[in-house]
């Protein structure tokens, strides 16, 4: 057998193989990554079941809820999850275990057409804790491991904001379980302070227009007068909404599609989906994440 007949042959089994594999994607599986409680986020998240089906023509779509940001992750990594919209700094780890493993399609946008958001540190107001200096020897909980806001981004610039590692500076450190959780805590006093996530842009009064912050005090689980901002970091870019690459490449191009006209074709399940304060989605790709990449390899390794 002559060496082109072999490659045509071989193209044509590929392309048999990929065409059967993508006749046989009946159901599309959405990871949400915990930071929230699971009634929730699924509460948040079914309405885009339906018309994701009907644009996409799988039979179901599925909602996989992982109790903290690394059963997403791995999910996305082995190909038992589809789509997730998630922290950069959660991206970042599943593109240093695999570039090639998802694709970052999609990003939120703020009304001023911003595409970033705030780690913010929080205390109880009656703490007498007014600023970084206050927090010195003080219990500091960090939302999880793998949260940009929550984790990666406080260890990148506090020890510059408060002059020492953040291992001499406070007392104790810990994780609160995601960052509803992490605020729960300091409101109880299981952390003198903790890092959560908001947009930076509005009232802090009113847990600004978007992000964890607002989240909570939407849902009746916080009153903004009980907390005081200790501090907020530099802007960190919006988490991606990423596809995992195991998918057949037309059926991406359509999950990406849906969800790229979803805040024209229903505002209202996109303001749900994405947890409200945002008004569009726009495009996203991996450079813009180049930064947390490096920053995650540099504190974390991976």
């Amino acid at each position: 057998m002559s060496a082109i007949r072999k490659i045509l042959l071989a193209s044509v089994a590929l392309t048999m193989s990929t065409a059967a594999f993508a006749q046989d994607v009946t159901v599309l599986r959405i990871g949400l990554d915990g930071g929230e409680n699971e009634s929730d986020q699924l509460r948040r998240s079914e309405c885009v079941a339906e018309p994701l089906k009907a644009a996409t023509g799988v039979s179901e779509v599925q909602f996989f809820p992982s109790p903290d940001y690394n059963g997403v992750i791995q999910g996305l990594l082995g190909g038992t999850i589809d789509i997730a919209i998630m922290g950069a700094s959660s991206y970042a780890k599943i593109y240093i275990a695999d570039p090639e493993a998802v694709d970052p399609v999609l990003t939120t946008q703020q009304a001023d057409g911003s595409t970033g958001y705030h780690s913010i540190m929080v205390a109880r107001k009656d703490s007498g804790i007014t600023d970084l200096a206050s927090t010195k020897g003080k219990k500091l909980g960090f939302a999880d491991p793998d949260s940009t806001s929550g984790y990666l981004v406080p260890n990148v610039a506090l020890p510059a904001a408060i002059g020492a590692p953040i291992a001499e500076f406070y007392s104790e450190t810990g994780f609160g379980g995601g960052h509803e959780n992490l605020v729960l805590g300091v409101l109880d006093g299981t952390w003198d302070v903790g890092t959560t996530f908001g947009s930076g842009q509005g009232e802090f009064s009113e847990g600004y227009t978007s992000g964890n912050l607002r989240i909570m005090v939407d849902k009746g689980l916080l009153d903004m007068d009980d907390l005081v901002e200790v501090w907020q970091s530099p802007i960190i870019p919006n988490g991606p909404l990423m596809v995992s690459n195991k998918l057949p490449a037309d059926l991406k191009t359509k999950v990406t599609a849906f969800f790229k006209a979803l805040p024209e074709t229903d505002f209202e399940c996109f303001d749900a989906f994405t947890a409200g304060g945002y008004t569009n989605f726009v495009d996203a790709n991996q450079e813009m994440y180049q930064t947390i990449i490096d920053a995650r390899k540099s504190i974390i390794g991976g």
